[in-house]
């Protein structure tokens, strides 16, 4: 996969960051004992390694928590980003639920 050029946008909300690539790809959200990383996936990225965390049943997106110490999946997660991306560029996953 190419290079994915990186924009971000700062949330009102503290500790939080937005990554943007033609629509919402993930936030950071930073709690005292770990980081979530908010995937704006609706639920319908696949997750074949389970590094999903929390929001299984959220109708918009769903949540990896990483804590210290712990081992990141990386290619489980560069994986789902970039469906992620390839989603946005479909039209966004609300449109493809709506396809589906």
């Amino acid at each position: 996969m190419p290079p994915t050029p990186r924009s971000s946008r700062q949330s009102n909300a503290p500790f939080s960051r937005n990554f943007v690539l033609d629509g919402n790809i993930c936030a950071l959200l930073a709690a005292k004992s770990h980081v979530n990383v908010f995937l704006y996936d609706g639920g319908i990225v696949p997750d074949p390694e389970g590094i999903i965390t929390g929001g299984h049943e959220n109708k918009t997106g769903r949540t990896v928590a990483i804590h210290e110490g712990e081992k990141l999946n990386t290619p489980a997660l560069l994986a789902m980003f970039e469906q992620v991306i390839a989603n946005n560029r479909a039209g966004g996953w609300r449109k493809l639920k709506n396809e589906s």
